[in-house]
């Protein structure tokens, strides 16, 4: 696909991101940055787990008129003055809303973070947009979208069987899923209420470069590298669907230009595996490409399972690829070497992180 020509087409020039920062969306900022010339408007309030730094450092390979399209907007949605005043002065074309708090751990310990960052904040986002899109001329409001980015997570646990879809009913177990499944519902209500032009995408488990380090791969990739215990929660037998975040970004770009407004779409990686099995990989891996004396999967251990621990996701994601022709181009075996790769090659990166986050490499549990 070609992205510059797709947005012209449709005379989209200014995008507004919220969470441009974190990680899947800096993969779709410098994605679009390096494939378009629209203007890019990223709103975050650069949190812990933020990563502006790979942003700054895609700009300057970039160019000077490259880097002029992109504008970081400092701002908490938790703060509806600034996130008001950042919709109406960024005038964007289409919003794309990515930013959350994540980690499921963290939510169980802060919950109100979450209900802060993920209901709040996206109440506050909604609200501006309903007001911006209100005062568009008709031109302007025939191609705005308002994207929103959330989770399989917000379906709670499936059995052995089965796979969540697009009719799957909410059922979230942890405050972080919870929190998320109350934005998408909002969502849905703004559209249906207020006839805000929404799509709404549910994606499985990400990885890839660039992840913080508090999530299952970067964080086993850090431990093994560093000689530390792996621990696993409970037996370790819980299955996550992985889908490599660059994969991640082609489906959500192919919403944004191919999706209907008013419909949600799942994505998923189709490659299921627990998290005992994912652990081992990875310290085969390791093996051959970053030796020890003894078989990294020496190091794993099992701990007391966290409270909540869903059982099994996985998504079927037949209607965005029978409908809109997306299907993953990364194989698991090529997406994990990858990204195994190049953690080993920007160890650094997680080192100056773990200065100053210790906490997140202290957890009881992957």
């Amino acid at each position: 696909m070609d992205l510059n020509s797709a947005f012209l087409k449709k005379e989209i020039k200014k995008i507004l991101v919220t969470g441009g920062s974190g990680f899947i969306g800096g993969h779709f900022v410098r994605r679009v940055l390096s494939s378009t010339n629209l203007k890019v408007y990223n709103l975050d309030k650069l949190n812990y787990a933020s990563n502006e730094q790979s942003i700054e450092r895609h700009l300057q390979s970039l160019g000077s008129e490259k880097a002029s399209n992109y504008n970081l907007l400092k701002v908490d949605l938790y703060d509806k003055k600034d996130t008001y005043k950042s919709v109406y002065e960024s005038s964007p074309d289409l919003i794309i809303h990515f930013a959350a708090e994540s980690h499921v751990d963290k939510s169980i310990d802060t919950p109100d973070e979450f209900v802060n960052s993920n209901i709040i904040g996206t109440f506050n986002i909604l609200e501006a947009s309903r007001n911006y899109f209100l005062n568009l001329d008709k031109n302007k409001k025939n191609k705005f979208i308002f994207h929103h980015i959330s989770t399989d997570e917000v379906f709670g646990s499936l059995g052995l069987t089965g796979k969540f879809s697009e009719k799957s009913p909410y059922q979230p177990s942890s405050p972080y899923s919870s929190s998320k499944a109350a934005s998408d519902l909002l969502v849905n209500a703004w559209s249906k209420t207020y006839n805000l032009p929404v799509i709404l995408t549910n994606c499985s488990n990400n990885y890839g470069p660039f992840q913080f380090p508090e999530k299952l791969i970067p964080l086993t990739i850090y431990k093994a590298l560093n000689n530390d215990s792996i621990p696993i929660y409970g037996d370790g037998l819980n299955v996550r669907d992985w889908l490599f975040v660059e994969d991640h970004i082609d489906a959500i770009l192919t919403a944004l230009l191919r999706g209907k407004v008013g419909e949600s779409y799942c994505i998923g990686g189709g490659k299921e595996l627990t998290n005992k099995q994912l652990v081992r990989i990875i310290c085969e891996k390791l093996d051959k490409i970053y030796p020890s004396k003894k078989k990294h999967s020496n190091l794993i251990k099992y701990v007391a399972n966290r409270p909540g621990h869903d059982m099994r996701y996985a998504i079927d994601s037949q209607k965005i690829k029978n409908e809109l022709g997306w299907e993953p181009k990364h194989d698991f075996e090529k997406g994990i070497t990858k990204t195994i790769k190049w953690y080993i090659e920007n160890i650094s990166w997680i080192e100056s992180i773990s200065k100053k986050n210790k906490e997140f490499f202290l957890r009881q549990g992957l």
